[in-house]
């Protein structure tokens, strides 16, 4: 179960409580789900009772309750508990893991994008302003379709940027040529043409530069691009070549990839998020790549709604992030003597899944997935 059907259900579970006469509120338009802020209350965490509340004239929790009774038994959800004052805390059934990466490999290149029967962004008409055609003379048309409008300067490089790559991020959320109801993005402007910065960075490095702020935020432009691992950029792309190289070799060493199990983490590996307990350690790095996997259709519909292709661009650091940490404790490929196993075709395609995040999401933002680095 991906948050998105997680949602859904638990959407299901408040109107089937309006119908019923259990809740007398208005049903939403959408319920949010996302991780819980800290490991231990189960995979995804909601505070519909919360909003909720008010409106029925109960409080929190007992709303929660009515809730949790009926998501309770639902097929892909082990347990639904009730924290603090009323947020529900949701573990998932044996199996999800391996459901999402079937459905990440599955949809592909659409992956990120609303899933058949899933609601889509709500839009409004266009408004009329600047244009980023001019971007067209320093990229290549092929992953810069026409932008839409944006608030800075239209000779901004930023406005330019910006402009391309929430046109795509529309695309992919369902909105098609509309735009986000609300305001545009009021961006900060850069003093430089994007012409002028690509010829100084390259045009990978220049996108980077130009969207990883938040939009209030300044640009701030290196002195020359640094193909290092301290780059986030370069660690995207890195992470990305890096899962494309694992499915060369293992297609020499005469395996394929299959959703599964991945088996128990190297002995003697952990994680490096600060944890003494190695096992813990790993299994953390596991999950969270998971959940980042997970939660990528979530930050391309954020991003679309508040027009901050910022949002993506950090989803991107993270799951690279993750990838390599979840990537030295669970290795793909055998080592040494070692025969391909069912463990290692199953940790094949997690690294395939991710591979599709990552080339979804460099896409959007108009960035290159390369082979090789």
């Amino acid at each position: 179960m991906t948050p998105a059907e997680l949602a859904r259900t638990v959407l299901r579970s408040v109107r089937g409580a309006v119908e019923e006469q259990e809740l007398s509120v208005a049903v939403p338009a959408r319920i949010v789900v996302q991780p819980p802020p800290r490991p231990g209350c189960g995979d995804y965490a909601s505070n519909v009772a919360l909003q909720l509340a008010q409106q029925a004239g109960r409080p929190a929790h007992e709303v929660a309750e009515i809730l949790r009774k009926r998501l309770s038994g639902s097929a892909g959800i082990a347990r639904v508990e009730i924290a603090g004052p009323g947020f529900l805390n949701f573990t998932l059934g044996d199996g999800a893991q391996v459901a999402l990466v079937r459905e990440v490999l599955a949809r592909g290149e659409s992956y990120g994008g609303p899933a058949a029967g899933q609601s889509r962004v709500t839009a409004a008409p266009a408004t009329s302003s600047a244009t980023a055609s001019a971007a067209h003379t320093a990229t290549d048309p092929a992953t810069a379709p026409a932008a839409g409008p944006t608030t800075a300067p239209a000779g901004d490089a930023r406005a330019v940027v910006v402009a391309e790559a929430l046109a795509r991020i529309d695309t992919a959320a369902g909105l098609g040529g509309r735009r986000v109801a609300g305001e545009q993005p009021v961006l900060t402007p850069t003093p430089y043409d994007l012409a002028t910065l690509v010829a100084r960075l390259g045009a990978d490095e220049a996108r980077w530069v130009l969207l990883r702020p938040a939009a209030q935020d300044p640009v701030r432009v290196p002195e020359r691009p640094v193909q290092r691992e301290s780059n986030p950029r370069f660690r995207v792309q890195y992470a990305y070549a890096r899962a494309r190289a694992l499915g060369r070799h293992a297609r020499e060493l005469g395996f394929g990839s299959e959703p599964g199990d991945v088996g128990a983490p190297v002995r003697g590996q952990a994680a490096d998020d600060g944890s003494s307990d190695g096992a813990g350690s790993a299994a953390q790095a596991l999950k969270s790549f998971h959940t980042l996997l997970a939660t990528y259709p979530s930050a391309v519909e954020s991003a679309a709604r508040l027009r901050a292709p910022d949002r993506v661009v950090r989803h991107l650091e993270a799951t690279a992030d993750a990838f390599f940490r979840w990537h030295d404790v669970y290795p793909p490929l055998p080592v040494g003597e070692q025969k391909p196993l069912a463990v290692h075709r199953s940790r094949l395609a997690l690294a395939e899944a991710g591979r599709t995040v990552l080339a979804n999401g460099l896409r959007l933002l108009g960035i290159s997935a390369p082979e090789h680095l």
